[in-house]
């Protein structure tokens, strides 16, 4: 049995935070642990990570703001799992999510990965296409980028897995407040892991 570790870094989203916790209840595939870390919000979501302490392994860690990468690298360092699955606090996932990944996984065996992001309903058009230029390989160096195909796929922040070894391996995030998630990737690859 696999125990996977979900790091949430979390700044100021209690109420995110609320929906993504809901959806990691509902969970089919159950052997995982939860570590919400706070960095530095001034709107803590200490009361919303309370209210799940029953139904989750959920572990709470409070941080001066540092950055998404050095909030992330906390909750590693407080993780148990083989694999560390990071998770922004504003993400739903769908029900069979993990069961996914725990199948894939024994599958086809990976070192990192990542997943799709879908705009959510509630998102206003303006919302939806900064989704979509945000996360779409078409706008990230694809077609637009003038490739001629898809190239390696860079895992981002908001859906990412990653086994723990590697990440030691690799030491974690760097310290840069934004675009750290597609420096970890680019130096995912550059080590050569798959």
């Amino acid at each position: 049995m696999r125990l996977y570790s979900i790091i949430i870094p979390v700044y100021n989203r209690p109420d995110e935070l609320d929906d993504l916790l809901s959806s990691l209840c509902k969970q089919t595939y159950v052997h995982f642990e939860v570590i919400v870390v706070e960095d530095g919000s001034t709107i803590p979501a200490k009361e919303i990570v309370r209210r799940y302490q029953e139904r989750l392994d959920l572990h709470y860690c409070v941080i001066t703001n540092s950055g998404p990468g050095m909030a992330r690298n906390h909750g590693a360092r407080q993780a148990h799992g083989e694999y560390l699955l990071i998770l922004d606090s504003d993400v739903v996932l769908p029900s069979t999510w993990l069961e996914h990944i725990h199948d894939s996984l024994n599958h086809y065996p990976v070192d990192a990965f990542g997943g799709p992001d879908k705009a959510h309903a509630s998102f206003s058009p303006i919302q939806k296409a900064i989704n979509y230029a945000m996360t779409s390989f078409l706008t990230t160096g694809g077609i637009r980028g003038g490739k001629k195909k898809l190239d390696k796929f860079y895992p981002r922040s908001f859906n990412m897995g990653i086994r723990r070894d590697v990440y030691e391996r690799l030491g974690g995030f760097s310290g840069m407040r934004y675009g750290e998630d597609i420096d970890f990737s680019i130096r995912i690859m550059e080590a050569g892991y798959r």
